[in-house]
């Protein structure tokens, strides 16, 4: 589960009215009761629609979810339905209509591209990365985990990730290295990024249990998984990687591939209707 917790919803309520709704309030029309429904606009994969139903609920109105995060919806079928005071339902409609725009056209993105991994060798993995827009990874995460993707790292503290530029701070040579980490952190697995194929093979005979090619085309990572073949390692792909280009990773013989490409995925339109009771 992917927690947005009350005080990060409450938190996006303030900024959009920090003093509340000033023409609901000028207008009187606070109290009088209203329904409001959401329905998708697009082809989608959805996310965030449980932390849209909570915004509403927070400001006092009654929400019902038609399908949750991760069902596909196609234009015109229903996502949300909620009744409440007209106050209530104007303070959250832009705050969870955008919210949930927002994740699902990064949940349809990772979607396209697990299809498109797919194809080209079926049971790659789609992992994506933490370079998600600052104060968004909680959501970020849980959309692209909605669209059939797995995470590549959700933070520093997580992963033993080795990169090139760690090792002229670190004594030794790359064997030494990846030793003092098995040492450190004996439960982990060892993922180290490489940029040439010589380094692969050194990565490989050091001991690493994942290898990740970092900005390899395709032709390059199928001589890496030749190279490698044998070995008790697992190949990853980074760098680059979108729907175009997933299924020529994948029949390469990345096993793994690494992206970002979802967190630039533009919105997916959801269809807001509002009116009284």
């Amino acid at each position: 589960m992917f927690l947005l917790d009350d005080r990060a919803l409450l938190a996006l309520l303030q900024e959009d009215l920090p003093h509340g709704d000033l023409t609901s309030r000028a207008l009187g029309i606070g109290p009088a009761p209203g329904r409001l429904r959401m329905a998708a606009r697009d082809p989608m994969v959805l996310a965030g629609v449980e932390e849209a139903a909570r915004i509403f609920a927070l400001l006092g109105a009654r929400a019902e979810i038609a399908a949750p995060s991760g069902a596909e919806r196609a234009p015109g079928a229903p996502i949300l339905a909620v009744e409440g005071p007209a106050e209530a339902l104007f303070a959250g409609w832009k705050v969870a209509q955008t919210l949930m725009e927002w994740a699902s056209g990064l949940a349809t993105a990772a979607g396209a591209l697990v299809r498109a991994a797919a194809e080209g060798a079926p049971g790659t993995v789609v992992a994506c990365t933490r370079k998600t827009v600052p104060g968004t990874r909680a959501l970020a995460f849980k959309a692209v985990t909605a669209g059939g993707a797995t995470l590549h790292r959700t933070g520093l503290s997580d992963t033993v990730l080795l990169f090139p530029e760690h090792s002229p701070f670190a004594a030794g040579d790359l064997r030494a290295q990846l030793a003092r980490l098995r040492a450190a952190c004996p439960e982990k697995h060892l993922v180290v990024e490489v940029t040439s194929l010589a380094a692969a093979e050194a990565a490989a005979e050091g001991g690493a249990d994942v290898i990740q090619l970092e900005k390899f085309p395709p032709e390059a990572v199928a001589e890496a998984v030749r190279a490698l073949e044998g070995r008790p390692v697992r190949i990853a792909a980074a760098g680059g990687i979108h729907p175009g280009n997933a299924a020529a990773y994948a029949a390469a013989g990345a096993q793994v591939l690494v992206t970002s490409a979802p967190y630039q995925a533009p919105p997916r339109d959801v269809a807001v209707t509002l009116e009284p009771a």
